[in-house]
C-alpha cells in the first residue's frame, strides 16, 4: 500500500447504511437503506476502496450483515476492506473468497493474538487490524468494553505479528466531525513501520491534507460523516490523494431519519 488512499466508510445496521456517534449503537443516523446503491455512489465519485463495517456483527462476534457485504461486493468493482464479527480464520477466508480484498481484525487483536499472528501467516498483505481508543486505551466489542491496553503498545504487537496496516479510531471523535485526532494519529505512525490510517472524526479537506503532509507517513483516512453530509466533496478530497474525480455523482441521499 502506497501513497494515501481515502476510504469512504460504509457502516451496516440491520442492512442499512447508518453513522454512528462515539460508537453509541442507540445513536445511529440512517443514510440509505441500499448499501449496494451507495456503493455504486462512492465507485461513480471516483474512489477505489470501500471501508465496510459490520456494526451488528461487531457486538454479535459473527457476521450479521452478511447479505448486505455481498450486495456491495457485487455492486462495483472497488477493493474492500471489512471488518466487524470477523473472529475466526475460517470466517476471514471466507469473506476473502468472496472478493473481500482485506479482512479487519479488532477485538481479536487484543483477545487473541495468536489468531491475528495465523492470520497474516494465512493470508500475507490482507490482514489489518483496527486499533480502536478511548482516553489512549483499546476498546474491544464493538467498543461497549474498555481494555487497558495502551493503543501504541498493541500497534507495536501487531505489527510484530506481520499485519498489511492499522486503522486508527478516536472513539470519542467518530462520527462527531470534531475533527481528527492528528497528534495522536502522528505518533502512532511514528511508533510502528506498518502504514496507518487514520479514522475518527475528519471534517475537512484542511484535515485531509495535514494527514497527508504528516512527516510520519500516514497511509490514508476513511471518510464517513463529512462525507455523507456533503461538508466534504468527493473531488476535492480525491485531489488531495492526486486523484481525479468521477461522474461527480452525489454519495449520499437525503437521511432517512434516527435509527
Amino acid at each position: 500500500m502506497s501513497g494515501f488512499t481515502l476510504y469512504p466508510a460504509i457502516d451496516l445496521k440491520a442492512g442499512q447504511v447508518v453513522r454512528l456517534r462515539r460508537g453509541e449503537m442507540a445513536q445511529a443516523t440512517v443514510y440509505s437503506a441500499d448499501p449496494a446503491a451507495q456503493a455504486r455512489r462512492f465507485a461513480a465519485a471516483g474512489f477505489t476502496w470501500l471501508h465496510v463495517v459490520d456494526l451488528d456483527g461487531a457486538f454479535a462476534g459473527r457476521p450479521a450483515n452478511a447479505e448486505a457485504v455481498r450486495a456491495i461486493l457485487a455492486a462495483t468493482g472497488l477493493a474492500v476492506q471489512l471488518g466487524g464479527g470477523i473472529r475466526s480464520l475460517a470466517t476471514a477466508e471466507a469473506w476473502l473468497a468472496a472478493g473481500v480484498r482485506r479482512i479487519i481484525l479488532g477485538s481479536v487483536a487484543v483477545k487473541d493474538p495468536a489468531l491475528v499472528r495465523a492470520a497474516c501467516r494465512a493470508f500475507p498483505g490482507q490482514v489489518v487490524v483496527g486499533i480502536d481508543a478511548r482516553g489512549g486505551r483499546v476498546a474491544t466489542e464493538g467498543w461497549a468494553e474498555m481494555s487497558d491496553i495502551p493503543a501504541l503498545e498493541l500497534a507495536r504487537r501487531v505489527e510484530d505479528a506481520g499485519v498489511a496496516a492499522i486503522i486508527f479510531t478516536d472513539i470519542d471523535r467518530d462520527g462527531m466531525l470534531a475533527g481528527v485526532n492528528l497528534e495522536a494519529t502522528r505518533a502512532l505512525a511514528a511508533a510502528v513501520r506498518v502504514p496507518v490510517i487514520a479514522s475518527g472524526g475528519v471534517a475537512s479537506i484542511e484535515e485531509l491534507a495535514a494527514l497527508r503532509a504528516a512527516p510520519e507517513g500516514i497511509a490514508g483516512a476513511i471518510l464517513g460523516r463529512a462525507l455523507y453530509d456533503g461538508r466534504i466533496d468527493p473531488a476535492a478530497a480525491l485531489a488531495v490523494t492526486g486523484l481525479s474525480c468521477g461522474s461527480g455523482a452525489t454519495v449520499s441521499q437525503p437521511r432517512r431519519g434516527q435509527g
